[in-house]
């Protein structure tokens, strides 16, 4: 794709990309970030999964999300890397400034039309985050088995038998009332704070439900935004020209990028289990 097709942005935001983890849509991530150019870009948590972090685990593209950042720093792209509760140990790091890149706990950020967002990733308002850290790692840790046995089961589903993609944990979550409660439940605190702030956007991460919707109470109304994921959801949003759009890159033809690097080799399904039977076999035996 040349440059000047490359679409421009005011801002873009992402989140909860989870570099490292076998779940991770890096490909997919890479294609879209070679069709924009933005000039302010928001990394709101979990960018890099700290928490699950594999030496044996760092595919090609994975590595390629990382320079294609480091070369919008380059150009002087104004970036902030928001921490979040999977990559929480950059948070020692608060304040630090390499080139365009600043390491935050948050951002406060005045658009064009006068109108102030929020940014954070979210990770402050989970109970289990607060109190049972050691639970959450290890939901974290099911949650990736239950992607990379989702993404064996889609290769069989379209292969074999021609038929769609199905999404485990997307079923796991809608059916289960807790955890759509709270969901619902981060929502509305969130867009709570960000309206006795007095601010007209509130931008998370953390949950991986991509949204866009106002939410009001007693006090006011406010822009609740939700940039989801690059695990399961693969969005994005973007901000130009006054206005949000929530990317999503099922939705977008990609079909023309020309980039030779598409062509390499890439880690086959097979070879992401043989990864992951490695690493527990390691594990066991420490």
């Amino acid at each position: 794709m040349e440059k000047s097709d490359r679409r421009k942005l005011e801002i873009l935001v992402l989140s909860d990309i989870h570099l490292g983890t076998y779940g991770c849509h890096a490909k997919e991530l890479y294609i879209y970030l070679k069709s924009v150019r933005p000039k302010t870009v928001i990394l709101n948590g979990d960018i890099i999964d700290i928490w699950q972090f594999s030496k044996n685990y760092w595919p090609k593209y994975h590595n390629k999300v990382i320079k294609q950042f480091m070369q919008w720093m380059s150009k002087g792209v104004k970036m902030y890397y928001i921490t979040g509760n999977h990559d929480e140990m950059l948070r020692k790091f608060t304040g630090f400034k390499m080139g365009s890149l600043k390491i935050v706990n948050k951002v406060i950020l005045e658009l064009d039309d006068g109108k102030k967002a929020w940014f954070f990733h979210g990770d402050v308002f989970d109970v289990t985050m607060q109190h049972s850290k050691w639970l959450a790692k290890l939901g974290a840790k099911g949650y990736d088995t239950l992607i990379l046995i989702n993404r064996m089961a889609n290769f069989i589903s379209e292969k074999i038998f021609k038929k769609g993609k199905l999404s485990l944990s997307k079923k796991i979550k809608n059916s289960v009332k807790s955890a759509v409660k709270f969901i619902n439940n981060f929502e509305q605190v969130a867009a709570d704070i960000g309206i006795s702030n007095g601010y007209d956007y509130v931008v998370c991460g953390h949950i991986h439900q991509p949204e866009m919707k106002v939410i009001s109470n007693e006090e006011g109304q406010i822009h609740y935004l939700n940039s989801g994921d690059w695990i399961e959801n693969l969005t994005a949003l973007e901000y130009n020209k006054g206005k949000w759009e929530l990317f999503r890159f099922d939705q977008h033809n990609f079909s023309d990028h020309t980039d030779p690097d598409l062509n390499e080799y890439e880690l086959s399904n097979k070879e992401l289990f043989k990864h992951m039977v490695d690493e527990f076999q390691f594990n066991k035996s420490k």
